[in-house]
């Protein structure tokens, strides 16, 4: 290296001196690239990455870096970060906008303005947490990605410069939607209430019916990126502990990036059914038919941001009853009970039995020679059965995005003037029509939306099968049904209970809907550990 001394007598040297403004573009350089290279798929990854530790920093200035690159502190809008001084200390308030109450934020904040020195003390946070914060849900941590995924969940996060920690404030206010009686399980008798997008809401609407201490509410976080809550509900005294703690291990072991979806997600991820086309889960968005079955020894699961309710194990007879049932008389829930059966058979099976008729004219009973075409068409039965298949599910997609004003309309179009006009011009036969309908009928008079989509994608089958086979193709198509059924399980109970296993007492309650006072027991399938429903001294007539 050469050196010479100048005039004064300093010694002077070749290395060059770089500006400022090239030092700050390297340095900015070294970001861009150390952003880039980033693979982080959870929030504690991300921290550790950026500060090589877990632990809130000690220096708000520090704070502030980490939370730029890993929550969008400057870039973000609604993440803010307050600064302030208390009793000389400074300190900082991070929340996200839109998800806290403001006046509950303000009067904390006016409380620690009478804050002193030692107040703030290392030694005495917790003390001034009890004494200046006078919440009802207030929590101290030290983990940098634990405060950062609270806070993106809405609460407030207060730092204290060289506390090493944070307080967590529970001061959120959601968006939350009035409560509306469910599209789908509209009763004429009963509440008008249902469940809605928020958990909280929605964990009220079933404590507020089942006031028992032995409900438990268990909170699980789920999915890397989205931190989703997830709710499990059961009555820790009546339920089978056994099937609590495999549902409860399913849900833990999910390891997604997220459940921006909701309830239908988590279904796929702990219900391992692959490609069976029946639901496995029970769906409701009704506080009344959640609370009923958890007083059945049943377990439920909320998502937040789902209306509706996973209720665990079911049958696919529980999946054929209604709450209007049991808000009538016993002889009426029944009368109702067998007419939606009814409506379920026809759906899966009136089709094929007609196309089986009028494939083979000799099977009709005496006295039903009227089944069958009157007229011919110009395509064949099977192939105007698809395409009134195809016709109606059409229809159904077409009317869920339509706007409610043009729905009606559309509905008239659709079915009465494409359905007479492909009549009259000899495309159709009456006959395919009208049981169509009917079928059609019987899918949406079944409770559950997810086992009609099912009982279509049977009835098609069996379509096929007894046009390509006849009655070889029909019975062997509802014979492997059967097997379907038989094989599948919900979390270890037979999916077709009580017809398999037999029981002949639960089939009659199944079949007839029993008086109040004389169903005494909860569903055998349930595996319940505490069977009785009523005091032993209550007889039938409701009398001590």
């Amino acid at each position: 290296m050469d050196e010479k001394t100048t005039h004064s007598g300093e010694l002077e040297t070749d290395i060059p001196i770089i500006p400022p403004s090239e030092i700050k573009a390297l340095e900015e350089q070294e970001l861009k690239e150390k952003r880039e290279a980033e693979t982080s798929n959870s929030t504690e990854e991300s921290v550790i990455y950026w500060q090589q530790t877990d632990h809130v920093p000690a220096k708000l200035s520090d704070l502030k870096k980490v939370l730029k690159e890993v929550i969008g502190l400057g870039v973000s809008f609604d993440v803010v970060f307050r600064e302030m001084n208390f009793a000389g200390r400074n300190a900082g308030l991070l929340f996200l906008n839109g998800f806290t109450n403001d006046a509950i934020v303000t009067d904390i904040l006016t409380r620690l303005t009478y804050l002193t020195p030692q107040d703030v003390s290392n030694q005495a946070l917790t003390e001034m947490m009890t004494r200046y914060i006078p919440h009802v849900q207030v929590e101290r941590d030290t983990r940098l990605s634990k405060v950062i995924n609270e806070v993106l969940s809405g609460i407030c996060a207060l730092f204290i410069e060289d506390a090493h920690s944070a307080i967590l404030l529970d001061t959120r206010k959601y968006p939350v939607r009035g409560l509306e009686e469910p599209a789908v399980e509209r009763v004429v008798r009963g509440a008008r209430d249902g469940f809605t997008e928020t958990l909280v809401t929605n964990v009220n609407l079933v404590r507020r019916r089942v006031r028992d201490p032995g409900l438990h509410v268990e909170v699980m976080k789920v999915g890397r990126r989205t931190r989703t809550d997830v709710c499990l509900l059961f009555i820790d005294d009546i339920v089978d502990r056994t099937q609590v703690e495999a549902i409860r291990r399913k849900i833990q072991e999910v390891d997604l990036e997220g459940l921006p979806i909701g309830d239908k997600q988590l279904e796929e991820a702990i219900v391992n059914k692959g490609w069976h086309p029946f639901p496995l889960v029970r769906y409701s968005e009704r506080p009344d038919v959640v609370s009923s079955h958890l007083l059945e020894g049943r377990i439920v699961v909320m998502v937040d941001t789902s209306p509706s309710v996973m209720i665990m194990p079911t049958t696919f007879l529980d999946l054929c009853m209604h709450a209007e049932e049991n808000r009538q008389t016993p002889f009426m829930g029944t009368y109702l009970r067998w007419i939606r059966f009814i409506g379920i058979f026809a759906s899966m099976f009136l089709l094929p039995l007609w196309m089986l008729l009028v494939v083979h004219p000799e099977l009709k009973p005496p006295g039903l020679d009227i089944i069958g075409p009157q007229e011919n068409a110009k395509i064949p039965i099977i192939l105007q059965f698809m395409i009134v298949e195809f016709g109606v599910d059409l229809l159904r997609l077409a009317a869920v995005h339509t706007p409610t004003p043009l729905a009606s309309a559309m509905g008239l179009i659709a079915a009465i003037l494409i359905g007479d006009i492909a009549v009259k011009t000899g495309l159709f036969v009456n006959e395919v029509v009208l049981y169509m309908a009917v079928a059609s009928i019987g899918m949406y008079a079944t409770p559950s939306y997810e086992l009609g989509l099912a009982n279509r994608m049977v009835r098609l089958l069996l379509l096929l099968a007894t046009a390509l086979f006849a009655v070889k193709g029909f019975v062997i198509g509802t014979t492997l049904l059967i097997l379907l059924l038989t094989t599948h399980r919900s979390y270890n109970s037979s999916y077709l209970w009580p017809f398999i296993p037999f029981s002949a007492k639960a089939m009659g309650e199944i079949l007839f809907r029993k008086p109040l006072l004389m169903s005494r027991r909860r569903p055998s399938i349930n595996k319940t550990r505490d069977n009785t429903k009523m005091g032993s001294e209550m007889n039938p007539r409701g009398e001590h």
